[in-house]
């Protein structure tokens, strides 16, 4: 097993890491879900991504399917040797964070020290009402539970008196947080902690053609106007993205999966009396733009992403196939041709040679309790 690290030094990175993000939304039970997510997983890191990440999202199946990411975390920690696990993200205010922290510390040391813990305010209303919670407190019950989880972890008294047991101050030097607002970069900055930029972003009445960049781009400047002397930034970029062989088949795809995302949304949006931004009927080309998603050729893609001007400025690139959500031989390939092709455009270099041939998928059906 790898030696565990014991310090909170960020090392800078020569070039940009690679990671794979998934909210375990395959087309199958959940059993299987998390099955062939863990499959996507290793085959990552065959091909020699840097990271893995998952998100946690409770009750709705079509949102995530997974509420327990550490449970799941260590089952993949036990099939991988060197890819990074991180959480993206664990919905904090939900959680019992002397229990976010002990669980973490354990998972650290059992996979030799590759966890990173994102962590964010987000869920639902409803998901806050399961648990008793109001989502209007959501920032506030964050603040307190970010707090006593980064107070345990370097030793500090806990209510009662006792500390953690093991100790876990490696882990004070990977906690993300995950921000949609100039405001929540600047926290993160102030902090010290990595910054995790959305995949996409709702649009202000007022500038609701604003790209991508023209959103992010002042969160950045926030964060990096508050890190600490010294401190050494971190900034995932997460993008969908789908890349296959050829711009047809590519499109195929992100018609049948980008129109089912906008057909569940509008539903969402009718119970609450909202609009959504575009329906399901809409041309693909305006589907693709909506949802922020990069979808085509390798060489459609690196164009692509060559244009988001916020991707320059990263230090993680994180892509997920969400939410076009193509089927998991899809989703194989489209990892394949983005460390050979797409990640190296963007300047990334593997760091761990890729495997010669990743191997192959072979179909092993989960049966789910009667």
């Amino acid at each position: 097993m790898p030696s565990i690290p014991t310090t909170t030094t960020i090392t800078t990175p020569s070039a940009k890491r690679l990671g794979f993000f998934s909210r375990l939304l395959d087309d199958a039970p959940a059993g299987e879900r998390y099955r062939l997510v863990a499959e996507q997983i290793a085959h990552a890191e065959a091909l020699g991504f840097d990271s893995a990440w998952v998100a946690q999202h409770h009750f709705h199946e079509h949102e995530g399917g997974l509420p327990s990411p550490l449970v799941f975390l260590a089952h993949v920690a036990a099939r991988t040797h060197r890819i990074r696990l991180g959480t993206g993200i664990i919905t904090l205010p939900l959680e019992n964070a002397v229990r976010v922290a002990e669980d973490a510390i354990v998972l650290d040391l059992l996979s030799g020290g590759r966890l990173d813990v994102g962590v964010g305010t987000g869920g639902t209303p409803e998901s806050f009402a399961a648990f008793g919670l109001d989502s209007e407190d959501r920032s506030a019950i964050f603040a307190r539970q970010l707090a006593v989880l980064r107070g345990a972890w370097a030793g500090q008294p806990l209510a009662g008196g006792d500390t953690l047991y093991p100790a876990a101050a490696q882990l004070l030097g990977r906690i993300w947080q995950a921000t949609f607002s100039v405001a929540g970069g600047t926290r993160a900055g102030q902090a010290g902690d990595g910054l995790m930029l959305s995949r996409t972003q709702p649009r202000t009445d007022d500038a609701p053609d604003a790209t991508l960049a023209e959103i992010q781009n002042p969160i950045i400047d926030a964060y990096l106007a508050a890190l600490p002397a010294g401190s050494t930034p971190r900034i995932v970029g997460s993008r969908s993205l789908f890349v296959a062989d050829s711009r047809q088949e590519a499109l195929r795809l992100a018609d049948t999966g980008l129109r089912r995302f906008a057909e569940r949304f509008a539903a969402q949006a009718a119970k609450s009396g909202a609009t959504p931004r575009v329906g399901p009927d809409a041309p693909l080309a305006q589907l693709i733009a909506t949802y922020d998603a990069h979808v085509g050729s390798p060489e459609d893609v690196i164009a692509s992403l060559r244009a988001d001007a916020t991707l320059e400025r990263v230090t993680d690139l994180v892509f997920q196939v969400h939410s076009i959500d193509p089927p998991h031989a899809a989703i194989l390939r489209s990892i394949e041709l983005t460390a050979t092709a797409v990640a190296p455009a963007l300047g990334w270099v593997p760091r761990h040679p890729p495997a010669a041939t990743p191997r192959a998928f072979i179909p092993q059906p989960i049966t789910e309790p009667a």
